[in-house]
């Protein structure tokens, strides 16, 4: 049956977000809410004109360009209640488009301004999402993401963090941030930390850097998702072996284009990837700053390929498969999502 791809129907279709951050993921409003209350500075109180100021249209000259933006929006999360209700309103977005599992990833260090502990920082965030979960049928994890540009002590602390939140609600660990110049390999102790207790782990690589960066995160840091990969086609041995050990990449399309990652979204390797039966999944990486959802960037994916539905179905199980969940859970939910899946076609 050849079902025809119309972007109301992937809207209804089941979905994930394995790569999304809490604190690129705001609502326009709440942005505005917080920012009155806290007096943080926008330059206007319309929804409009503030959404321009908080995203990026087109592309920003570089991914540091694009990491800028969030400046702002960490100043607005400074508060349990904040980020409670920024949690919470991701979660029931999320849900709201068909979303049923999410990973939101943050790094409780940079919400620390005016004196919240590590452990309250993830208690809100927490609470927001257990909350979502309540009232919308979503299943959600947090990633605590260490930061590249910070010094080693910090991701040791961040990486003890996720193993104290360990089985409670925090599902895996990631390294986030300026990737050029600033090398994995010097976070490699907060990963041994992290593996050494069986948990999860992905490393944002191969976005602003080369090949040899993926590299670090899977040899050095011990990565079980990659975050982007976007230049992994560099290096065909290394792409050969990420496919053979079906190691899930994070692929993000819309914030690629937009910190000229790629220059266009035709040059992008995803249809390549998927292609050569890697394990490609998608993914909002922002929804506020790359002013997408998960729908928006399937869409975008079935627009410049032409993907039949049976290619978008095997793009949205791979997601399913990559959660970092224990794996009975995880068949549960890919059995449920598969079922969902057939009922389109």
């Amino acid at each position: 049956m050849n079902t025809t791809i119309t972007r109301e129907l992937l809207l209804q279709l089941p979905k994930t977000d394995l790569h999304v951050h809490l604190d690129g993921s705001l609502r326009v409003k709440t942005a505005i809410a917080l920012a009155q209350k806290n007096g943080v500075f926008l330059p206007s109180t319309n929804e409009a004109e503030v959404y321009d100021y908080l995203s990026v249209k087109g592309q920003v000259e570089n991914l540091n360009e694009y990491i800028d933006k969030f400046d702002v929006t960490l100043q607005l999360l400074q508060d349990y209640e904040a980020l409670r209700r920024t949690a919470y309103e991701l979660a029931e977005d999320a849900a709201r488009e068909h979303v049923t599992y999410m990973e939101v990833r943050y790094s409780p260090i940079l919400h620390q301004e005016k004196g919240l502990s590590l452990e309250q920082v993830v208690d809100a965030v927490l609470e927001g999402l257990r909350e979502a979960e309540k009232k919308y049928p979503i299943k959600t994890g947090v990633i605590i993401c260490a930061i590249r540009s910070f010094d080693r002590a910090k991701s040791l602390r961040l990486a003890e963090l996720a193993v104290q939140y360990k089985r409670a609600g925090v599902v895996g660990f990631d390294l986030a941030g300026r990737e050029e110049d600033n090398p994995a390999k010097e976070h490699a102790k907060a990963f041994y930390t992290i593996r050494k207790e069986c948990i999860n782990c992905t490393v944002h690589a191969g976005e602003a850097y080369g090949p040899a960066s993926i590299h670090q995160a899977i040899n050095v840091c011990g990565a079980h998702r990659i975050g982007h990969g976007t230049r992994l086609y560099e290096d065909e041995d290394l792409m050969n072996f990420v496919r053979d050990h079906r190691i899930p990449l994070e692929v993000c399309l819309t914030s690629n284009v937009q910190t000229k990652a790629v220059m266009r979204i035709e040059h992008h390797a995803f249809k390549k990837y998927l292609d050569n039966q890697l394990r490609v999944t998608l993914n909002t990486d922002n929804r506020l700053i790359s002013r997408t959802t998960v729908t928006d960037e399937l869409w975008l994916a079935v627009q410049t390929w032409d993907l039949n539905f049976e290619e978008v179905k095997k793009i949205i199980l791979n997601g399913f498969k990559s959660l970092f969940i224990p794996f009975p859970e995880k068949v549960k939910i890919y059995n449920e999502a598969k079922a969902r899946l057939n009922q389109f076609g």
